[in-house]
């Protein structure tokens, strides 16, 4: 690739792009420079669509990065916060009555289902009612065999993510052929027809290559994820936490993320940290407790997201763990409890 001079938009571009496409069962796949760019195209291409209000309203889960949200304000949206239910999922029983809003935003927290998570009946209400039902799916896109619920979703290859590049980079993928092109044009500074303001969002040939050589492993890194959070499960089994994976969803799980909800998290974290065990918290606290979003509605502090921001604490999961290595970080965090 390298001694081609193909740097950019080559053949590895083209082939990673099929592949998108055909493994999550939609017609068109774009790549561009990140999961967060791939929602500002998408939140772009709504707001010139037919129908929509100058300044239309989108519902966002409370419990999600930051990104989520700051795409769609960027692009000219205004945003209700949404409490979750207590795996982090946007709760539809907490849509306020008589809402007017335009589009939803879904977010498979730590790569949980959104069709084990959403209900199906409120989904159909938003399709009969030309809701626009977008995936901010950088965490959950292969869950559930890479089932799509959206009219488009956001995908992310940052180095944490299941299917990792070495750096940025994302795709759209959909079945909107107008998307499709206007992601397509955005993405490159508006060519061919420069009827658009585009920007520079392109990946590199090398990264699609690096993603075309990993797609081969894929699956078999699934499968230790998979064997892991069942290690984890099992050990934790009486305990007195609650693992954010439970058996009645963990075979579509995509477990970008193993998350326990626990009293004294913090002091947990240190525990660990003293035993050399890193851990993470996903996330801090929920958007609508941020002050850059102070603006927009959200719940108040006693709801399931805030709840959860304080209890939540991510621990280790990637393929390269052994089961003696799971053994020891769950031992820790028993002892603890």
């Amino acid at each position: 690739m390298l001694s081609s001079g193909q740097l950019m938009s080559g053949q590895f571009t083209e082939e990673f792009e099929q592949w998108l496409a055909t493994t999550n069962h939609t017609e068109y796949a774009i790549t561009c420079h990140s999961g967060t760019h791939a929602l500002e195209i998408i939140a772009e291409y709504w707001t010139t669509s037919p129908g929509i209000p100058d300044r239309p309203l989108v519902l966002i889960p409370a419990t999600t990065y930051v990104a989520t949200a700051n795409s769609f304000i960027r692009a000219g949206w205004d945003v209700h916060f949404v409490d979750t239910d207590k795996y982090g999922i946007l709760d539809t029983t907490k849509i306020p009555h008589g809402l007017d809003y335009q589009a939803v935003v879904l977010v498979g927290l730590y790569g949980a289902s959104l069709i084990d998570a959403v209900d199906v009946k409120q989904w159909s209400k938003w399709v009969n009612s030309n809701v626009i039902v977008i995936e901010d799916a950088a965490q959950h896109w292969i869950s559930n065999s890479f089932t799509r619920m959206g009219s488009c979703a956001a995908i992310s290859f940052d180095p944490m993510k299941n299917l990792s590049a070495y750096g940025n980079g994302g795709a759209i993928v959909t079945n909107n052929q107008d998307l499709a092109m206007f992601a397509e044009q955005l993405r490159n500074n508006g060519k061919p027809a420069h009827n658009i303001v585009g920007s520079n969002s392109r990946m590199s040939e090398l990264d699609c290559a690096c993603l075309l050589v990993k797609t081969q492993y894929l699956t078999q890194w699934q499968s230790r994820r998979t064997a892991i959070s069942k290690h984890y499960i099992q050990h934790f089994k009486n305990a007195n936490l609650r693992c954010l994976i439970d058996d009645t969803n963990i075979h579509n799980h995509a477990h970008h993320k193993f998350v326990i909800e626990i009293d004294n998290r913090d002091q947990l974290q240190h525990q660990l940290k003293l035993s050399g065990i890193e851990t993470k918290i996903h996330y801090e606290q929920p958007l609508h407790e941020l002050s850059v979003y102070r603006q927009y509605p959200g719940p108040d502090m006693l709801g399931a997201s805030s709840a959860l921001s304080r209890r939540c604490l991510s621990l280790p999961i990637y393929p390269e763990l052994t089961n003696s290595e799971v053994d020891v970080i769950a031992d820790q965090v028993l002892s603890f409890v």
